[in-house]
């Protein structure tokens, strides 16, 4: 199994760190597979518009929904997270499979047993190296997930890329 995970401080730095990552490995002819986030910022600089870019070259889906100025639940769209969760399920069974599978993030939703979770299962089984993104409100959750045997890396596309290039040699 070959799970590795990053975590920032900062906001939207792991989004940053992952979409970095995703574009080396892309400019270097990797095949990868999974989602990266953007987030725009909204006129009230409190919340932003999150956004999922299905990779290699999938479409570009809203993942987030307005409920108002006074909502204080969660603004992730189910339906649509769903709808690039199957996107990326799709494309792990592509000719060759991918190389990796980037996830930006084991959120609550993950945590919860939906998302992007049963496509990290999938790709392990599958034998593809899985990286993700978790903050620090979800991490104990992605530990039990991953039953202790996944990776914490340095939040660095160079240490991601050393990591990947280990996980990706041959067992002996």
């Amino acid at each position: 199994m070959h799970l590795a995970y990053v975590m920032t401080q900062d906001r939207g730095a792991t989004d940053r760190l992952l979409s970095a990552l995703a574009e080396h490995l892309q400019a270097q002819g990797a095949s990868i597979a999974g989602i990266v986030q953007t987030n725009t910022e909204c006129h009230d600089d409190a919340l932003c518009d999150m956004d999922v870019r299905v990779l290699p070259k999938g479409e570009t889906i809203r993942i987030s929904q307005s409920l108002g100025p006074q909502a204080r639940g969660c603004r992730l769209d189910p339906a649509a997270l769903e709808h690039a969760v199957a996107q990326v399920t799709n494309s792990l069974h592509a000719t060759p499979l991918p190389e990796v599978l980037i996830v930006n993030k084991f959120g609550k939703h993950e945590a919860d047993g939906r998302g992007m979770r049963p496509v990290i299962g999938e790709a392990m089984a599958l034998g593809i190296p899985v990286v993700s993104g978790v903050n620090k409100m979800n991490v104990e959750a992605f530990k039990e997930f991953s039953d202790g045997l996944a990776v914490a890396v340095e939040p660095s596309v160079e240490a991601l890329i050393k990591w990947l290039t280990t996980a990706q040699q041959p067992e002996v």
